[in-house]
């Protein structure tokens, strides 16, 4: 059986507690959560803007793949917390045409979106993603 490996890289938000940004466990690749967040600083950006928190957080989520030596034509499964279900139609234009552009083939990832409490109260979005890779 192979070994899990952590995923870590300095392009996506650095964990705030105790968890990986990503795990590699044989062909499966799972990202954490990913939110609005700026890999620099560290902050949260785009307080009442659902669309640049979801291009923020999936440009994260790119980044915690690419660290793994995966792309979008590898994600299998997405699932999407939004903090309002108003919000739902912005997210997901703003989901369609990322995720459209960031897919080589013609197979989109399935998605699950759910409205939940989120940790912060500037946070709209959060967004995970399994990959298989290979």
């Amino acid at each position: 059986m192979t070994a899990r490996q952590s995923i870590r890289t300095a392009e996506a938000p650095a964990p705030a507690h105790s968890f990986s940004q990503g795990v590699r466990h044989g062909l499966v690749v799972q990202v954490s959560g990913q939110g609005p967040v700026d890999a620099a600083t560290g902050e949260y950006l785009h307080p009442g803007d659902v669309r640049a928190q979801t291009r923020l957080t999936l440009a994260n989520v790119t980044a915690v793949l690419a660290a793994a030596s995966c792309s979008w034509d590898e994600v299998v499964m997405v699932r999407v917390y939004l903090a309002r279900q108003e919000d739902f139609a912005a997210m997901n234009e703003a989901y369609a045409a990322f995720v459209g552009a960031a897919v080589a083939g013609d197979v989109l990832p399935c998605r699950t979106t759910v409205v939940v409490g989120l940790p912060r109260p500037d946070m709209l979005v959060e967004i995970d993603a399994m990959a298989v890779s290979g």
